[in-house]
């Protein structure tokens, strides 16, 4: 299967899980690239508009998984406008996953979650796996290890 890890990731760590999860499903023998999402201006407090210099296609993958950080307990806001302008998903199979400072997810994991998996919806797909990994929980490991056997296919 081809896969696309398509992230937006501002400190490396979003990537790092990508690369991990790549790593995994390489080893089930399936094709895999790590595509970034970036935008010409990556400061995370700035308050202009977003726009996207680095935009990943979706052709040609069969799986696709998203990955973001969640910024202001909200979904990361390159990642929203990335979603807002792809192509219909709805034929892919999708999954998503989010990475946080805080420790635990109802502390804007979930709510940006839930906003990605809307924002995928709207794009004609629903998707059925996902996970948030909290960076500063003294289980981060063990969760990025759960999502990683979660995206095995």
């Amino acid at each position: 299967m081809n896969i696309g890890i398509i992230v937006h990731s501002h400190t490396g760590n979003t990537l790092s899980v990508a690369n991990k999860i790549k790593e995994e499903l390489e080893k089930k023998g399936h094709t895999v690239n790590v595509e970034r999402i970036k935008a010409e201006n990556e400061n995370p407090n700035a308050v202009t508009e977003i726009k996207l210099k680095q935009i990943p296609q979706i052709n040609g993958y069969d799986y696709i998984i998203f990955g973001a950080m969640v910024r202001g307990f909200c979904l990361s806001p390159v990642m929203k406008k990335y979603l807002e302008q792809i192509d219909s998903l709805s034929e892919k199979t999708v999954g998503c996953y989010l990475t946080q400072q805080f420790p635990f997810a109802f502390l804007g994991g979930n709510r940006s979650i839930r906003q990605m998996k809307n924002l995928i919806k709207l794009k004609g797909n629903i998707v059925k796996l996902s996970g948030v990994i909290n960076w500063s929980n003294k289980k981060r490991e063990e969760q990025i290890h759960n999502l990683v056997a979660l995206f095995d296919i």
